[in-house]
């Protein structure tokens, strides 16, 4: 596989606090270091559904091959604790990286996004 990076959308689910919602989400992929593979997650979320399940910090994608992905609000903002705060804006972006697959064989199991 190349270094450049491929891209490829999915649908899965965010759950927070055990309540979960249907999401679109999309993958980044390019290769690390070695065999290795770096996926960057990334998903839009309605702050006001994350604020009324009690969002804090992270939630959990619950991605198209059923894998728990944790993603986190990565706050750049005012705010000290880096909590939601209803004045932010009305899409939060949740965000994670995957470098744990080591064959083109573990990713094709943990993300079938980029199988088509």
């Amino acid at each position: 596989m190349e270094k450049h990076i491929v891209k490829a959308d999915g649908n899965g689910a965010i759950d927070v606090n055990g309540q979960v919602s249907p999401v679109t989400y999309t993958v980044s992929l390019k290769q690390g270091k070695g065999h290795s593979y770096e996926v960057d997650i990334r998903l839009m979320a309605p702050r006001d559904w994350l604020l009324q399940r009690g969002f804090e910090r992270d939630a959990v994608l619950v991605s198209q091959s059923g894998a728990r992905i944790p993603v986190y609000h990565d706050d750049d903002s005012h705010h000290d604790d880096g909590r939601l705060d209803p004045a932010d804006t009305i899409s939060i972006e949740l965000a994670a990286r995957d470098d744990s697959c080591t064959s083109e064989v573990d990713l094709m199991r943990k993300y079938p996004e980029f199988d088509g």
